[in-house]
């Protein structure tokens, strides 16, 4: 005779492996890929999740392109709204004085000089660099490519948002000077 507890462990056991899920949303996935968005966001802005490591752009009335990018450590990173005032290919870099202060180990070649970092594959900006402004105002944050693209899903930057180079070039393509970036 079968007892209740096998027949219940057996069709439990039989039914489980039938079912599927969708992905799993807590695995961070920084491709690019077409999402649902709450629809007090208008086509054409820009949304950054710093605590799930995604960049949003919407692409039509709650719908968006999600890809994931790097933020800034606690304490620099970027919260608001702004404007892209500016946008160029292969931007030129040089670190703010106060990331200088903070570690002027790891940016010696620009103490005490003008230095100014071309454009290239090894400049930390990366291919894109997207400039974050408040009211006709340059935040110094930015929305850019990166060099290190191991970053990406973490908070690590002096405050810019980082994206994988293909993908910053792809939101490059697509966004023009004036777009809304907002930064919860």
């Amino acid at each position: 005779m079968l007892s209740r507890r096998t027949f219940l462990a057996t069709a439990a056991a039989t039914a489980l492996p039938q079912i599927t899920f969708a992905k799993d949303p807590a695995v961070f996935d920084p491709t690019p890929q077409e999402v649902r968005i709450k629809k007090e966001y208008l086509p054409g802005q820009l949304l950054v999740l710093p605590r799930s490591f995604y960049l949003y752009y919407v692409t039509e009335p709650r719908k968006a392109i999600r890809y994931g990018c790097g933020v800034g450590k606690a304490g620099l990173e970027f919260t608001g709204t702004a404007t892209i005032d500016v946008k160029k290919e292969w931007p030129t870099w040089r670190p703010t004085p106060e990331m200088i202060e903070r570690d002027p180990v790891a940016y010696a070649k620009f103490v005490d000089n003008d230095y100014i970092q071309p454009g290239g594959t090894d400049n930390p900006l990366g291919a894109r660099a997207l400039y974050l402004f408040q009211n006709g105002v340059d935040t110094y944050f930015r929305i850019h490519g990166t060099t290190q693209p191991q970053t990406i899903g973490h908070a690590v930057s002096n405050g810019c948002i980082r994206m994988l180079n293909e993908h910053v070039v792809h939101l490059y393509e697509r966004v023009p000077v004036g777009t809304v970036v907002t930064v919860l």
